[in-house]
């Protein structure tokens, strides 16, 4: 990367504030202070964007006051008031006020910043039904164009003259060119092609709506959801600030929200019902904006189907400023979550999981159903994809009516093989009601070597990766010559994070088999659907027990003995852990991140365990923290590994795609040569510090 690593303006990130303010009816002046007071805090915060409310100015609910000349006069003081201050103030400011342009009255929303009014953007759609009546006092701006003269009826301020007015505005930070914002106003959001969808597609990155919206009981859901569905679908954030404290209470009452959406995800929103003024604030991601909407192919297509449509009657026009962040650690205003594969929400959680679990059934019900409805073969070895894997294949089994002895299942004890997991593997298909057969492979492994030459065909104590793979590969030797013998298929355990890592024996071994049911799941999600499938009532309560055990047990591929007084052989140990790599493997999958930014933000979601929020389950010592150094070394790891196997994904049996970060499946999400080479990874990565300083 280029500049400090710790910056996050450096990092591709913007700091935007949705702000309330408290309102004095049809005093411009006083709110002008108040707005001042809020934008020197936000100043000192290093916020690049602050949104006030609609007719913040003014107030919202002055019903006829708008049209008195005094109150009008007053409103171009407050502006070249704020344009003077702003000279001095880092953040562009967005404001509401009432201004006249001929012989109508407009409700605007006026963008300032370092001593500029940067353009007049007036609201496009005036609601006049239920409570509101502004087609009494406004004109609607949809058809506007041309500029505006900010120097009053009486000429007070010659600086302030013709400034651009119309809907069809772009501001854009010329050093920080993914930083392009539109301005629309409060019921713009309401109507069923709104100002934001047809400024995302001319360019906007961020939409700010100044908001009045007086509220009612059920308003702030819908604020909600419109805010959500319409940053997801224009791949924008979206920043709303609503009218507070100060309204008139004539008729109506307010509750000052304010919130900051990105793609579909809430990252702040401000107290409701507060008598203060105050902002919540964000750092918005303008790199994952510009790589969504770069992988959406079909967003470009929408906007040139848009152009051509309009046959280029609607000119949009770019306002460029100077933005000028710090390239210092500001920090990071934005949940990091330290899993993103899996939400904290336990409600959240509970329905991906649901999701997902069926997703994996229907899978393999489909395949079985179409191939004639052989038996399903399945090596068990205690730990938990094998167990995740038998869990789906029961399920499948009894949605189609059949007998979970159809599944025929095998637990290999080889040289490493604990009583633990064994016991594991054969009580849980007990449980179950499936068969299990006990395979010793060691007598077949020893032969081999010996034949091979290998010393640990004689009993020598050389555990490298031979003796590793001769293990792994007869397990599935014998489990497709069974598969051929009783009228099977193999069913594959892996999953999607030993896929990235290439953890997996290939060709004859755990990366083949007639149909993958975890190869769409990673790992980190793997144990938190087991734990749904225990308190969903999936199975039964002898089943749930061994459930229990399996997720306590250390991940391990138990091919190496251990000796005396050393531990059992750690996969997380020689792979690295796996809520850190599955963490890197998200943002590389879904979001095409640059190495170094990956460590930015796996360094801000994980450098403090007592920080942020954990999904449920996670007890105090499972909670882990990494430093800077780890987690480059780890990510490194990662690197390596992920471009160096990638001929094992590019071979890789079907099985379902089920999360929504991506699958690597060669058919699908991921496709890739396998001769690839990692070095501009490698090289992006040794750009990150490896201490903070």
């Amino acid at each position: 990367m280029k500049g400090n690593f710790h910056s996050a303006y450096d990092q591709g990130f913007a700091r935007v504030a949705a702000c309330t303010t408290t309102v004095h009816i049809g005093d411009p002046a006083s709110n002008m202070a108040g707005i001042l007071d809020t934008c020197r805090e936000l100043n000192s915060r290093d916020v690049a964007i602050a949104v006030f409310p609609e007719l913040c100015l003014t107030g919202y609910a002055i019903d006829d006051l708008l049209l008195q000349d005094v109150v009008l006069d007053a409103v171009i003081d407050a502006i070249e008031t704020l344009r003077q201050a702003s000279r001095d103030l880092f953040p562009v400011i967005v404001v509401g006020a009432p201004l006249q342009r001929g012989n109508r009255l407009y409700n605007c929303a006026v963008v300032v910043h370092r001593g500029q009014v940067l353009g007049v953007v007036p609201k496009n759609y005036l609601p006049n039904y239920r409570e509101f009546y502004e087609k009494r006092h406004f004109a609607a701006g949809a058809d506007t164009s041309g500029t505006i003269d900010l120097s009053g009826r009486q000429k007070s301020h010659v600086a302030s003259t013709e400034v651009p007015f119309g809907p069809h505005q772009l501001f854009q930070a010329s050093d920080l060119p993914d930083l392009t914002f539109h301005v629309e106003v409060c019921e713009d959001l309401w109507v069923p092609v709104s100002p934001s969808s047809q400024a995302a597609l001319a360019g906007a990155v961020v939409e700010v709506n100044l908001s009045g919206s007086p509220i009612t009981v059920g308003k702030s859901r819908q604020r909600h959801e419109l805010c959500k569905v319409t940053s997801s679908r224009n791949l924008q954030a979206y920043v709303y600030a609503a009218a507070g404290p100060g309204e008139s209470s004539t008729d109506l009452s307010w509750d000052g929200q304010a919130m900051i959406y990105e793609n579909g995800t809430l990252l702040a929103e401000t107290d409701r019902f507060s008598p203060e003024p105050g902002y919540c604030l964000a750092d918005i991601d303008l790199d994952l904006l510009r790589q969504e909407r770069m992988r959406q192919g079909s967003f470009d297509d929408n906007a040139l189907a848009q152009s051509d449509a309009r046959a280029h009657n609607e000119e949009w026009r770019t306002n460029t400023f100077t933005l000028d962040p710090t390239h210092d650690d500001i920090g990071l205003e934005r949940p990091v979550d330290r899993f993103p594969f899996v939400p904290n929400k336990p409600d959240q959680l509970a329905q991906d999981c649901y999701e997902a679990y069926n997703i994996q059934v229907y899978g393999l019900r489909r395949r079985l159903e179409s191939i004639g409805a052989p038996k399903v073969v399945i090596g068990v070895s205690g730990g938990l994809d094998s167990t995740h894997a038998l869990l789906v294949a029961a399920k499948a089994m009894d949605q189609m009516g059949r007998p979970r002895t159809d599944i025929l299942a095998f637990t290999m004890p080889g040289f490493a093989t604990t009583d633990h997991t064994k016991n594991n593997a054969l009580d849980l298909c007990q449980a179950l009601g499936i068969p299990c057969e006990v395979l010793d492979i060691r007598p077949a492994a020893t032969q081999m070597l010996r034949g091979m030459g290998h010393p640990a065909g004689d009993g020598a104590d050389v555990y490298d990766v031979t003796f590793e793979n001769v293990q792994a590969g007869l397990r599935y030797d014998y489990l497709f010559r069974i598969a051929n013998q009783r009228g099977g298929i193999v069913l594959g355990t892996g999953d999607l994070s030993e896929l990235a890592l290439g953890w997996c024996t290939f060709g004859v071994g755990d990366q083949m088999s007639h149909y993958g049911v975890n190869t769409g799941v990673p790992k980190t999600l793997i144990q938190h659907l087991i734990r749904w499938c225990i308190s969903s009532g999936q199975f039964n309560e002898a089943t749930n027990i061994v459930l229990e055990s399996v997720l306590g047990t250390e991940i391990s591929p138990e091919l190496v003995p251990a000796r005396p007084g050393e531990k059992i052989q750690s996969t997380q140990a020689k792979i690295g852990p796996y809520e850190l790599q599955d963490f890197t493997l998200y943002h590389l999958l879904r979001h095409g991140m640059r190495p170094s930014r990956i460590v930015f933000l796996s360094h801000h979601a994980w450098r403090d365990a007592s920080v942020g929020s954990w999904p449920p389950g996670f007890h105090d010592e499972d909670r882990h923290s990494y430093d800077l150094s780890a987690i480059k070394d780890w990510t490194r790891l990662f690197l390596r590994r992920f471009v160096g196997n990638q001929f094992k994904r590019s071979t890789l049996p079907n099985g379902p795609k089920v999360v929504a970060g991506g699958s690597l499946s060669p058919r699908g999400d991921w496709r890739m040569p396998s001769d690839a080479v990692a070095r501009a990874w490698m090289d992006d990565l040794e750009t990150v510090p490896d201490e903070h300083s």
